[in-house]
């Protein structure tokens, strides 16, 4: 019964979300409905700390609106500036082939911004710029989603290591350089292949053809850009510890994928535009005027955007004011200890978006209108994202708080990992990332997934007598995995391409890579513990 109850949390959204198919805004409130009365009927919660934990739900999800608002409001700027059209010009330079634009923009692009921010804002940013590129908004968002999983160990600076870890007896330096190593290695045999799922997903979901024969095409530039992305990412991670690893290996892959495009290597040579919203509008468009601005320019909000995050996640004093100087962080929501939502305005990446979008309108010479215009469309579109992200984040804060109620009964979270635990502990390595998927899926959050199961983790470990470092980054690596259908991230990424209300089509598109992920860690990690 116990059980059942802690599953709720995870079977109510999915049978409203993708077996019922309701908007989120909807099935997400019918769900916090059903488990807000079990915590209270059942687990024992008291009124009081429910009520703060949906304050605190309600808190967050002013966090990731303001977000959302970021990258819409910055999008909208920049289509009206002109340089939306002039960027689209320059991936077209390097090549029309949308299969290896997905790759540079939601993969290695996404990465990068990942790497500096993380919190959900890479499918936020990569999203719209593949609308504006001409993808149907459903592809964007399905790609934007799935490419966002190889970076999210190192996101943010390193934090799902550094933090998500933190609670650990063992949690230190050393520790945490270990750990960033192990996962690098073990995503050799997952992380490789992304560039090509989410060309198969591409080409499968959203092509004419709706088969894998125009994906096979792509098969060894995507191949290859995947091994650059993830040899190179062990490489960092070795010489330079966990944090930079994300940036770094975005980079060098960015460098490579561009060349590489440019020259035709290991392409084919006919183009795929299969998944274009409006074939004859694009066409137009690249058949158009050439834009005068420099290329440059139209690029630099984004540049401003890695500047500005790594300037407040990397240089001390900056990130101190960042973080106080404007502080609507709510400690102890109704006198409950712990139950605490921060939001550091400075911080947070919805404000380094939109100064990239005041800061566009004076380095490409336009008018303030420009931003007061897409303001008002941006703020307008959020509507459905606002009812649907404030009934999941009640939902998510209800579960994880569940520990503090007056049955003397752990929390929900931890309920499902001991039992999990007690069924599945000879092959706990296997188990291991869908623990961590499990995390992402409820939480949002690869480190709130790591904080809340890594001490799980590592006792399970031990009990076994497998690796505790190897259980700990399949923790890490499968809480990555989780991005790609947790709710709050799916509801961010629908609603900043225009597709409010169709959460549970996307996460069908996306829940067959998330397990393929995690299936692919698990193996290679019994392997290579068999042969170690």
């Amino acid at each position: 019964m116990l059980l059942l109850v802690a599953f709720s949390a995870i079977i109510a959204p999915f049978v409203f979300l993708v077996l019922f198919r309701m908007p989120a805004r909807k099935g997400m409130f019918l769900s916090a409905l059903i488990v807000i009365s079990l915590a209270f009927f059942v687990w024992g919660m008291n009124s009081n700390v429910i009520a703060a934990s949906i304050l605190q739900g309600i808190h967050k999800t002013l966090t990731i609106l303001f977000i959302l608002f970021g990258a819409i409001v910055l999008l909208n700027t920049l289509k009206r500036t002109g340089a939306v059209n002039r960027i689209n010009e320059g991936f077209r330079s390097i090549s029309t082939d949308m299969r290896v634009q997905v790759v540079i923009v939601a993969f290695l692009f996404g990465s990068l911004i990942e790497g500096a921010a993380g919190f959900g804002t890479p499918a936020a940013v990569t999203g719209p710029l593949l609308v504006a590129l001409g993808f149907t908004p459903m592809a964007a968002a399905v790609v934007a989603l799935v490419a966002d999983s190889s970076a999210v160990p190192f996101g943010a600076v390193g934090t799902p290591v550094q933090v998500g870890l933190s609670n650990l007896p063992n949690a230190g330096l050393e520790l945490f350089r270990e750990i960033g190593v192990q996962i690098a290695f073990l995503d050799l045999f997952a992380g490789t292949f992304i560039p090509f799922v989410i060309i198969v997903l591409l080409t499968v979901f959203f092509g004419k053809k709706k088969g894998f024969k125009d994906a096979l095409e792509l098969l060894p530039w995507a191949l290859f850009i995947g091994i650059v992305y993830t040899s190179s990412s062990l490489l960092y991670a070795f010489l330079f510890g966990f944090e930079f690893v994300a940036i770094l290996a975005s980079l060098t892959g960015l460098i490579v994928a561009a060349l590489t495009a440019k020259k035709g290597f290991l392409l084919p040579a006919a183009t795929w535009q299969d998944a274009l919203e409006d074939v004859k509008e694009n066409e137009a468009a690249a058949a158009g005027e050439p834009s005068s601005m420099p290329l440059l320019t139209a690029w630099a909000p984004y540049l401003i955007i890695v500047a500005l995050l790594l300037l407040t996640r990397i240089v001390p004093s900056v990130k101190e004011a960042a973080m106080t100087w404007v502080d609507l962080t709510w400690n102890n929501i109704l006198g409950v200890e712990g139950v605490t939502s921060a939001w550091e305005i400075l911080y947070s990446p919805g404000t380094v978006l939109v100064a990239a979008a005041l800061l566009s309108l004076i380095i490409q010479r336009k008018s303030f209108q420009c931003f007061t215009g897409a303001s008002k469309e941006s703020f307008l579109s959020m509507k459905d994202a606002a009812l649907a992200l404030a009934a999941t984040l009640a939902l998510v804060q209800v579960f994880t708080n569940s520990g503090i109620n007056t049955s003397d009964l752990i929390s929900m979270p931890e309920y499902i990992a001991q039992t999990l635990a007690s069924s599945f502990g000879p092959i706990w390595v296997f188990m291991a990332p869908f623990l961590g998927e499990l995390g992402s899926f409820i939480t949002g959050s690869a480190t709130v997934s790591t904080l809340t199961f890594s001490p799980i983790q590592y006792n399970i470990a031990e009990q076994v007598g497998f690796d505790t470092n190897t259980v700990l980054s399949l923790q890490i690596i499968g809480a990555a995995a989780g991005n790609m259908i947790c709710v709050h991230n799916v509801v961010a990424a629908g609603t900043v391409v225009g597709l409010s209300g169709k959460e549970g089509d996307i996460i069908r598109k996306t829940i067959g890579p998330a397990l393929l992920y995690g299936l692919f860690v698990g193996i290679a990690a019994f392997i290579f513990g068999a042969i170690v």
